[in-house]
């Protein structure tokens, strides 16, 4: 098999992976500088689209962090909830999360954490299922995902999540509160995820524009909480996507950031360790 002929097949079995995530997987069927005078003003409220236009980048300077993700969905009725937990470098656009699925409708199937690599432009998930054998990682394209990688992998790649916020067109200082017992800057607004995509950074430029393409509406509304040095210490999105649903599945996602500075290693498969057969339907 040619290096484009696997590529390909990479494609199509990673697009059929990270669709079963969202629907058959949980059944659901149906640059300024760290505590300036920008943060200082922020502290009363500021220029709210400025900050926040700025986060992504207060992250970078911090390097790296721990991290945690929820990712709830709704239609039709049913709810379930996604949840993730690992680290993340801002620098490399590089991070590794442990993601457990939802039992299965009767409760009798127990799920093993898929263990997901997120680079840009990339997505490698291991202990997906579905046919995939267990030793084995599958590579998804994120650039060709409808959703940009932003709910179909079970969990927003957390520097994505702080580039939609380049996207901010309006914004509110709602006030002081606490995170983690960490003290922040609550604001609420709305993104426009195609002014966030020719703001990204390189890795995320392809993806945002295809989620601004590819969700039901590119206004992305956001609640988000910074802390004293500009840096998200939480945030939460809430996506309207289709998917090949009948009706928009509504999706909440959360993601709540702590421990800067913590080590992270990721290392990408080889080759050979990545699956290229078909992937069974669920």
């Amino acid at each position: 098999m040619t290096g484009r002929q696997r590529e390909r097949r990479y494609r199509r079995t990673g697009a059929a992976v990270v669709a079963a995530v969202v629907v058959a997987g949980v059944g659901l069927g149906a640059g300024g500088c760290t505590g300036g005078d920008a943060v200082a003003g922020d502290a009363r409220g500021g220029d709210a689209v400025v900050v926040l236009h700025r986060a992504a980048d207060r992250l970078a300077e911090a390097g790296s962090s721990k991290a945690r993700t929820s990712m709830e969905m709704a239609t039709g009725g049913t709810r379930v909830t996604i949840r993730g937990a690992g680290v993340y470098d801002y620098r490399k656009r590089m991070g590794r999360l442990k993601v457990l699925l939802p039992q299965d409708p009767a409760g009798v199937t127990e799920r093993r954490p898929i263990t997901e690599l997120l680079t840009p432009g990339a997505l490698f998930m291991k202990n997906r299922g579905a046919g995939v054998p267990p030793d084995k990682w599958v590579r998804v394209d994120t650039r060709t995902l409808s959703d940009g990688n932003l709910v179909t992998g079970g969990a927003t790649d957390p520097f994505a999540a702080a580039e939609v916020l380049r996207g901010t067109r309006s914004a509110t200082f709602v006030g002081r509160t606490e995170v983690a017992g960490t003290g922040v800057r609550h604001y609420r607004g709305t993104a426009d995820l195609a002014a966030a995509a020719k703001k990204a950074s390189d890795g995320n430029k392809a993806s945002l524009s295809a989620a601004a393409k590819g969700f039901a509406t590119a206004e992305v509304p956001f609640d988000v909480y910074l802390d004293d040095e500009g840096r998200i210490r939480k945030v939460r999105h809430r996506f309207s996507f289709v998917g090949g649903q009948k009706s928009p599945v509504a999706v909440a996602s959360t993601t709540l950031l702590y421990d800067f500075g913590a080590s992270v290693r990721v290392r990408l498969p080889d080759t050979d360790d990545i699956y290229a057969g078909e992937i069974a339907e669920e």
